[in-house]
């Protein structure tokens, strides 16, 4: 049996003795994974902001205030619509439903700039309806109503 040597008390020598055995790390390699850490993180935050700004400002956003069951045949829907600038042109929709669930109604239609914020639209229906949904409204770049 060999004495085994004692560990030695210089924790600089036990790292010269893995780098003499396993060689040291380029000295490149920490600085270029911490620019490429800080670069990713970079555009992913931009893309973050960026995301959550566009979807944050629709260029359209309307809402169903309320809507009223006139007849047979009629139904009123209240809504407010918010457009970002006189210069969009948006499309709304609107569905009536009977008691069963099925549409029995359906408007289309484009909201004017000069009528204000809160428009009266009339949905004609081919039987009773006992609701009225805002399905949203569209402008263009905007793939889903709002």
């Amino acid at each position: 049996m060999s004495p085994q040597t004692p560990p030695s008390a210089d924790p600089g020598a036990s790292a010269t003795v893995l780098t003499d055995r396993y060689g040291a790390p380029s000295p490149w390699r920490r600085r270029g994974v911490l620019i490429a850490s800080v670069a990713v993180s970079v555009l992913f935050l931009s893309w973050l902001a960026w995301t959550s700004w566009l979807h944050a400002t629709p260029a359209v956003d309307s809402e169903l205030i309320s809507f009223d069951v006139v007849d047979d045949h009629t139904a009123t829907a209240v809504l407010q619509i918010e457009l970002a600038d006189d210069s969009v042109e948006a499309t709304c929709l609107l569905r009536a439903f009977a008691e069963d669930h099925t549409v029995v109604g359906e408007l289309s239609f484009v909201p004017d700039p000069a009528a204000g914020n809160r428009i009266e639209q009339t949905v004609r229906t081919e039987r009773l309806a006992t609701s009225v949904e805002s399905i949203g409204c569209t402008a263009e770049g905007q793939t889903r109503p709002r």
